[in-house]
């Protein structure tokens, strides 16, 4: 990078020191020419866990003003967590969560840390701005299954504009031999054999294959894949196209478009947009010309919303959709929910084009992790794989509850 690259993966080992150098080369660079410089986590409550607010345990002193330290720093807003430098460079700390909702001047710089958690969506709407004004990007992190992470690394093998590195713990220097030893034991006897030593060759050798722990529906992907159902999927001019959604406040918005094909579903793409009116998803569907059926929409399709005249569902109907189905949401439904959009994984097809980015998703939704008690949640973790495995489960339930005889039993919450 000091040498003129522009681009550059790093996909580094637990305690690396991944964060601390490309926070101080992000100072570095700064420092040299005044522009906006964004560093940036998958959250922004996360970066602020972990940026803003980290202390280096080896030196008692916040790692943020390790990287930018006083005799460089003009101002300092730690709501915001922004900091001007005497040149009159910007630098905030954000997050990829809301990455189309930062205002101010676009940035020359940007480290997306964490890359593997991130929504892929904010390389996408970034890429041009960097790529018009000449920016830089850096991208780190530990694999987390083969996805967009795994999948820029590769490209960046084979790329002369692009610098790729993979490293373990034994080229890091950190950890000997006997620590890492036993790490894995401690790793096995947490979390037993399986996800023990998939977490340990995780986190310490940088192995993209992996299990991804947690993760509800990776298996049934991986099965998909392997099947030879994500591949091109046309759409059927015979046959109608049903929706099923997830409706976004702060969050994006999520449409998946599916057909029904003998006993399998055929999901032929989906839509994503945040910051936008449902007409504008109305408007973009009907571009399509298709012969729409039935829009499967949450529970809360129904409320009146602050500042809305009227609910989705009926705004929807106002704007020519003929078949709305609000889908209940009673207790213990995200629960069973998760084991319906399972069994329903293993007879669908996907277009590997039209639904690239729910597919990632799809594949990396999964539990929220307890780093206390050191065991996963029973809950699904929030971020933005979850607006898209919403939809999917919305769209699930709704047509179980139109063919089913009788109710789902929502009692049953076991995930197996």
């Amino acid at each position: 990078m000091e040498q003129g690259g522009k681009r550059a993966v790093l996909v580094w080992p637990r305690r690396h020191g991944k964060d601390d150098v490309c926070l101080h080369y992000l100072a570095t660079a700064a420092l040299q020419k005044a522009a906006t410089y964004w560093y940036m986590l998958p959250e922004a409550a996360q970066a602020r866990k972990a940026i803003w607010k980290a202390i280096n345990p080896h030196t008692g002193i916040k790692r943020i003003d390790e990287a930018f330290p006083p005799a460089i720093v003009a101002k300092k807003n730690d709501q915001e967590m922004y900091i001007e430098l005497i040149n009159g460079a910007s630098i905030q700390i954000v997050g990829s969560d809301n990455y189309n909702s930062l205002v101010g001047s676009p940035p020359l710089g940007v480290v997306f840390s964490e890359w593997a958690l991130a929504n892929p969506n904010a390389w996408a709407y970034l890429r041009p701005i960097l790529r018009e004004n000449g920016g830089w990007a850096v991208f780190n992190g530990t694999p987390r299954g083969r996805n967009h992470h795994s999948k820029m690394f590769e490209a960046g093998l084979t790329d002369d504009e692009w610098f790729s590195e993979r490293l373990t713990f034994e080229d890091a220097d950190v950890f000997t031999n006997e620590q890492m030893d036993k790490e894995r034991k401690e790793y096995i006897r947490e979390h037993g054999i399986d996800q023990g030593v998939a977490l340990f060759e995780q986190e310490y050798l940088c192995s993209f294959d992996a299990a991804i722990l947690g993760a509800y529906y990776s298996g049934e992907m991986a099965k998909a894949l392997k099947g030879g159902r994500i591949t091109k999927v046309p759409h059927d001019n015979g046959k109608v196209v049903h929706t099923m959604w997830d409706l976004g406040r702060s969050d994006r918005t999520v449409v998946w478009f599916f057909q029904i094909v003998g006993t399998t579903w055929h999901i032929i793409g989906c839509l994503a947009s945040s910051g936008v009116n449902i007409d504008w998803f109305i408007t973009e569907m009907d571009k399509k010309n298709w012969n729409w059926g039935t829009d499967y929409i949450p529970h809360d399709g129904s409320h009146e919303r602050l500042g809305m005249d009227k609910s989705i569902d009926g705004q929807m109907r106002d704007l020519g959709r003929k078949d709305v189905v609000v889908v209940k949401s009673p207790p213990g439904s995200v629960q069973v929910g998760i084991n319906e959009v399972r069994k329903q994984l293993n007879l669908c097809w996907f277009d590997e084009d039209e639904c690239k980015m729910g597919l990632e998703a799809m594949r990396m939704y999964r539990k929220g992790w307890d780093d206390t008690n050191k065991v996963f949640r029973d809950k699904p973790l929030h971020d933005w794989t979850s607006d898209y495995a919403d939809a999917f489960r919305t769209g699930v339930m709704g047509y179980q509850e139109e063919i089913s005889a009788a109710p789902l039993d929502y009692n049953d919450a076991g995930i197996v």
